[in-house]
């Protein structure tokens, strides 16, 4: 597996390597010793798996605040993927900035988030699955979101009337909350 690091510290793309011959492939999709051995020390506590029917999907930006934010390490096993990744850590040199990979079953990459950031994707494809691990359990009372077409934020999601839930639809823009996350300091 390879570490790629993205224009946002601690936001890192990760690429398996993959053995293909004439009966198909294996890779790692996870290696805590990888991990590791690029100073990245998570423990996963939950996989979370998403379908979502049509392209044009829009799920996001979502985080969860204080004592039950989470990094995740999200993949795409059926279809495609924008995954879009916000810094949301006060004092950060990117704070509200952005990344988005594509990420898709064929290509294979995984993009691993830290805590203090809020993540979305947008489904490219009809029928996409993806998986995400998590470093803290779900916990309701703390899950949050952010417009997914927040002026200050200005993710070039590439559409315009997203398929979104409700609660997606009327989220706060990131100037109205105060997600409680400070660059530097542990979450």
């Amino acid at each position: 597996m390879t570490v790629i690091t993205t224009s946002i510290a601690d936001l890192h793309i990760l690429i398996p390597k993959v053995f293909q011959d004439n009966r198909g492939w294996f890779m790692e999709s996870l290696s805590y010793r990888t991990l590791r051995d690029a100073g990245l020390n998570y423990e996963f506590v939950q996989d979370n798996h998403s379908f979502s029917l049509n392209k044009g999907v829009l799920r996001g930006l979502h985080f969860q605040r204080g004592g039950h934010a989470q990094a995740k390490i999200v993949r795409c096993i059926r279809g495609a993927v924008l995954d879009v990744a916000v810094d949301l850590r006060k004092r950060s040199p990117t704070y509200g900035k952005w990344v988005s990979v594509e990420l898709s079953a064929e290509n294979k990459k995984q993009l691993l988030i830290p805590k203090g950031f809020a993540h979305g994707f947008l489904t490219l494809t009809d029928d996409t699955e993806i998986l995400y691990k998590a470093d803290n359990y779900y916990e309701p009372t703390s899950d949050t979101s952010i417009r997914w077409n927040d002026d200050d934020i200005g993710i070039d999601w590439g559409i315009d009337n997203p398929i979104l839930s409700d609660k997606d639809r009327v989220a706060p823009m990131l100037k109205d909350i105060d997600a409680g996350f400070v660059y530097g300091v542990k979450a």
